[in-house]
């Protein structure tokens, strides 16, 4: 008989949790993009050509690769 209990409350709480999430009401509109953009030509906030900054080893790199 507890069982059913403790799932419902799960299930309520869970419930409770998912709702609380998000925004009430209608969507926003999209913003207007600035006129002025970065100067970069390769999207990366850098000139097209610059060297890339060298990598720094570090000891989570063993878990990474």
């Amino acid at each position: 008989m507890m069982s059913w209990v403790r799932t419902f409350l799960a299930a309520s709480t869970l419930a409770l949790a998912l709702a609380g999430c998000g925004v009430k009401g209608s969507l926003e509109t999209p913003q207007a993009a600035p006129e002025s953009t970065a100067e970069a030509q390769s999207g990366q906030g850098k000139p097209e050509g610059a060297a890339a900054k060298p990598h720094k080893s570090s000891v989570l790199d063993a878990l990474v690769r």
